[in-house]
């Protein structure tokens, strides 16, 4: 990683090299042109149960292929920090049994990225089944 200046950090993917910008929030001294840190950790959680639930589905014989998710990211004060991540998956309509709906839900809630968050986070899931 390095600094670029004006709140602006450069990381680079050892293996691909492909880069990803951070930028500070507008709310907190930045221009909010990129992800901000904390907008990556939302966003780590939400690609992470996507990835979960694909494993999940792939070893229990459905898809998730088109699936959909929205974040929002509830900041506090004092100090400033994550206190909820609210995350909506959208699901493509027909096709999942009460079993897979199941499989689905421990999953999204197991992921490592879910697990590894300090439990004052509070991770508000809702599942839409189309």
């Amino acid at each position: 990683m390095i600094y670029r200046g004006q709140l602006r950090i450069e990381a680079e993917h050892v293996q691909s090299s492909k880069t990803l910008i951070t930028d500070a929030p507008v709310d907190n001294q930045g221009q909010g042109e990129s992800f901000s840190p904390t907008d990556l950790l939302a966003t780590a959680l939400g690609s992470c149960m996507l990835t979960i639930m694909g494993i999940a589905g792939r070893e229990h014989g459905f898809s998730i292929e088109g699936t959909r998710v929205g974040i929002t990211k509830i900041m506090a004060a004092d100090p400033r920090r994550v206190a909820e991540v609210r995350i909506e998956l959208f699901f493509p309509s027909g096709g999942y049994s009460d079993k897979h709906k199941k499989v689905i839900r421990k999953a999204a809630e197991t992921c490592p990225v879910a697990l590894s968050l300090h439990p004052e986070i509070r991770q508000s899931l809702i599942f839409n089944f189309g």
